[in-house]
């Protein structure tokens, strides 16, 4: 009897662990076969490292090309050093780009899973056909290093050169914002234990995407600083075939969403339905407004929107009228979307609208960010670079960034937040657009410590010799105090950008609010391309080089470091205004519960 009832429990036990094991995801998601997800035997963890660690693979190719594009083009194409500048600030714009682009297919058609294959792919091919130019051009050997400067080259080789890094924009550009989205997809946001993982997983991914570049920016970039720029380039491009390998090894384990249709289509059919209507009388409280009863819209797989004041001319779109009644008696499907549409359709484009003037405010902030890449280094460049007899590549000094971003990450999820949680009345620590707005302020720091090291960088300069190996006896270590705040201000922006879309997008668009993180980038880098256009034509004079000279110990890069911190502060002032006006989206949970995606009150909490 005794070991009767020994089997009995352990029966008992292996069905308990199996019920367990059965339990479906509440979010909606469903696996490769399109079958509600289980929650034992997918997403979660496992899912999410495997993606974080393709994640810092897929970047430590990026930006084995990216960091050190400039002194490629200036070395090895024989650019000028603000042609350099200008260029890899728009190839690094088209990068982001091409997010959007991702992002529609990924909404629209493919799912996120396919559009993260497919470029991740592209990516790949891309990193071998420049390895592949880069061969060609650099001859002769061994050019491309601080003394030995490459020879002329033909047409066909530049354009495909060109062809080649573009190629690797479009790939990383598509990938890029779906595969934040679809690492967010592995956990249950209506789990209270996944929903608290969801959150910190985009912390750790912005954290894998540092560390990932955090090799390239060292051994990568110290190889390529050398003059092997072809070494470097086939190791980015066997770090992203790693990478893609990984992510299809995963593929039996993962969590899916069901792409929601066109969007573009959506937001059109809610502006001709409200223009349609614009005489259409609305009562209080917008009880004539049409929306989906839950179980059908438990079926598109959408959580719906409460309605929000605010557009008012929109919510036209959504009203019932005699005709409306009249059509959905006489049809068989019910309604045409151009003549009504649902609350949550009107919902969704009130979301956008409100979305956009923040995304315009980040976009200064990309301006900053993007100076890492391009005059940090030709300032790192001209200062004194040895120690003892080991050189350190001006690219390099980019890893004090990314321990900053390291450090920062873990300050800020194990010590700041819990204690503002604290402090403050409702048991949350500090709001995305609070985070956000603290990144304006330490970016406005950053600049104006650039600026200071230009002046004494400027003060020790050797300004009769524009090709010196060491042209300032100023110490490149001087530059670790900016360097670490454009890592600190990435923490609170960057971070806080990625919760903030990705939360604040409706269920159809969660891809293109990752994107407009990423467009953000981009805009900011066409945006410092345009501003060192505008402020070479008005500096230079007759007896004056310009602000950004050839020879930056003949020009004033600090006065355009200055003029960053300028515009950023102005940037923040209007930011501060758009996050008090701004309101946050308010789901329908699955249960017929109302879910705010973040507390309501938050955005009048703003304080910097």
């Amino acid at each position: 009897m005794a070991c009767l009832n020994n089997i009995c429990k352990e029966v008992s036990t292996e069905k308990k662990i199996a019920m367990e094991e059965e339990v479906y995801t509440l979010d909606g998601a469903v696996d490769r076969h399109g079958h509600p997800a289980i929650r034992g035997r997918t997403g979660t963890w496992v899912s999410g490292i495997l993606l974080l660690v393709n994640q810092g693979l897929a970047t430590l190719a990026f930006f084995g090309v990216g960091v050190n594009l400039v002194l490629f083009l200036t070395r090895v194409l024989g650019q000028d050093i603000a042609d350099a500048a200008n260029n890899v600030s728009k190839w690094t714009g088209t990068v982001y780009i091409f997010s959007l682009l991702g992002a529609f297919l990924s909404d629209s058609y493919w799912g996120r899973y396919k559009t993260c294959a497919i470029f991740q792919a592209v990516f790949v091919v891309g990193l071998v056909l420049l390895s592949i130019s880069s061969s060609v051009l650099i001859k002769p050997s061994g050019c491309g290093d601080e003394e030995t400067p490459c020879g002329s080259h033909s047409a066909f080789h530049i354009l495909f050169f060109y062809f080649a890094i573009y190629l690797v924009a479009l790939g990383n550009g598509g990938y890029q914002p779906n595969i934040a989205t679809f690492g967010a997809d592995q956990f249950d946001e209506e789990d209270p234990k996944e929903g608290h993982s969801k959150i910190a997983f985009f912390s750790y991914f912005y954290l894998a995407l540092n560390l990932g570049s955090l090799f390239s920016n060292t051994i990568l970039g110290y190889f390529e600083d050398q003059g092997m720029w072809t070494l470097g380039f086939w190791a980015s491009a066997g770090s992203a075939f790693v990478a893609l390998v990984l992510f299809l090894i995963g593929t039996p384990r993962y969590r899916h969403f069901e792409p929601k249709g066109n969007p573009l289509s959506r937001f059109c059919q809610v502006f001709v339905a409200a223009t349609r209507k614009w005489k259409a009388d609305m009562t209080p409280g917008g009880e004539n407004l049409f929306e989906l009863d839950r179980k059908e819209s438990a079926m598109n797989g959408a959580r719906k929107i409460i309605h929000t004041e605010g557009f008012r001319f929109l919510d036209r779109a959504a009203i019932m009228t005699p005709k409306d009644y009249a059509r959905q008696l006489r049809t068989l499907d019910g309604r045409n979307p151009w003549h009504l549409c649902t609350v949550t359709q009107v919902e969704e484009v009130k979301c956008i609208l409100r979305l956009l003037p923040i995304w315009l405010c980040t976009i200064l902030y990309s301006v900053v960010f993007t100076q890492m890449a391009s005059l940090f280094v030709e300032q790192g460049d001209a200062m004194k670079t040895t120690i003892s007899n080991f050189h350190i590549p001006a690219a390099g000094m980019s890893s004090f960034d990314i321990l900053s971003v390291a450090t920062f990450i873990f300050i800020y999820r194990r010590v700041l937040d819990p204690i503002v949680a604290r402090i403050k009345t409702k048991p949350k620590g500090l709001t995305e657009l609070q985070r956000m707005g603290i990144g304006l302020v330490i970016a406005i720091l950053a600049m104006v410590a650039a600026g200071v090291v230009e002046l004494f960088r400027l003060k020790y300069a050797n300004k009769d010799c524009p090709s010196c190996e060491n042209a300032s006896s100023l110490s490149i270590f001087w530059q670790i105090p900016q360097y670490m705040l454009i890592g600190a201000s990435e923490v609170f922006m960057y971070v806080g950008q990625l919760e903030f879309f990705n939360g604040q997008a409706p269920d159809g668009l969660k891809s293109f609010g990752s994107a407009l993180c990423m467009t953000s980038i981009s805009l900011g880098n066409y945006v410092s391309s345009l501003l060192v256009t505008i402020v070479m034509k008005i500096s230079t004079r007759d007896d004056m080089p310009g602000w950004i000279p050839g020879n930056i110990n003949r020009g004033h890069l600090d006065r355009f470091y200055f003029l960053l911190a300028a515009l950023t502060t102005a940037d923040l002032v209007v930011y501060l205004i758009c996050a008090k006006w701004y309101k946050y989206i308010k789901f329908e949970g699955r249960s017929g519960e109302d879910h705010n995606s973040n507390d309501g009150q938050a955005a009048a909490e703003l304080s910097v």
